[in-house]
């Protein structure tokens, strides 16, 4: 691997493979790897909210025998009283390893001036951690990944929706976004995952695009990122875009619904969908924990 992980693009498939095989085996054999990273620290950088990101990658560190020091943009220096630059330079000669859930041009600028190797926790523009967790829990539900139709439904312009365009192309699953018109994926990341090989379709047709699905995917339609002052007009835009009972029973009758959560039931899906016997979401949520550690252990070793 590379010495970060900034986003998808920085893998091969190779690598992703590797990385899901050995989540796997971390969560088939966790006693096996509960040393591995003993005498090994991890820094979160936190700016945002989070639950899934900071619980899973600290127990995961602490699983695999090492410590984990959360930090918080908001009451640092870092940005205000001290450069990105400078902190990055500091905290990477006291720790082993830097997870960072900030904005994207940052967490470029931590990567570039640390010894150490940087996690992509989330961003404004991807959430590679989260798409690798899915793959896992695609593999678990389906078998494999090559050859599947995944169909996102919603705000096609977020850190979901361009991970997936980046890994899905890479792991041979076919990608359907559903998106209106003012919020499809940003051109250049669709360009990217084209240029890799990837069977990409973008449209406004939710019906379209969750037609013949192996897996339906939301996401928040409001999320950490986006002003609370823009809610209201989002809710009425992407009304037409909720995943609903009607909606998803054109997907494939074995079809999986994922969502990364936190989900606003009544919004993005209805209490049917996420609380039904297909949804995966809280075995989706677990993978987490398992993915990461193996994204640890390989940028280490």
């Amino acid at each position: 691997m590379e010495k970060d992980l900034l986003d998808l693009t920085d893998l091969t498939k190779v690598e992703i493979k590797d990385i899901i095989n050995l989540a796997e085996d971390i969560k088939e054999n966790p006693q096996k790897y509960n040393s591995k990273l003993k005498g090994k620290t991890l820094l979160m950088i936190f700016e945002k909210a989070s639950l899934r990101t900071r619980i899973s990658f600290e127990v995961g560190m602490t699983q695999l025998g090492g410590h984990a020091i959360y930090y918080n943009v908001a009451t640092s220096p870092m940005g205000k009283g001290e450069s990105i630059q400078d902190t990055a330079k500091t905290a990477s000669r006291y720790v082993d390893l830097i997870m960072a859930r900030i904005k994207h041009a940052d967490i470029i600028q931590i990567a570039e001036h640390s010894r150490v190797p940087v996690i992509n926790a989330m961003t404004d523009f991807t959430h590679p951690c989260q798409i690798l967790g899915d793959f896992l829990t695609i593999k678990e539900k389906k078998g494999s990944l090559e050859g599947l139709k995944l169909a996102f439904v919603g705000d096609g312009n977020n850190n979901i929706v361009h991970s997936l365009l980046y890994g899905c192309p890479l792991v041979g699953i076919k990608l359907a976004i559903a998106t209106p018109n003012e919020y499809k994926p940003q051109s250049s990341v669709v360009e990217t995952a084209r240029a890799i090989g990837g069977e990409i379709t973008v449209t406004t047709n939710a019906l379209e695009a969750v037609k013949d699905a192996d897996i339906v995917m939301a996401d928040t339609w409001v999320s950490y990122y986006v002003p609370q002052v823009e809610k209201d007009a989002r809710l009425k835009i992407f009304k037409a875009y909720q995943v609903t009972e009607e909606l998803f029973k054109n997907a494939k009758e074995d079809a999986i619904f994922m969502h990364c959560l936190p989900a606003v039931r009544g919004m993005e899906m209805t209490k049917e969908v996420i609380d039904g016997p297909q949804s995966v979401v809280f075995d989706q949520a677990e993978n987490r924990l398992h993915i990461q550690k193996a994204i640890m252990l390989k940028l280490v070793e």
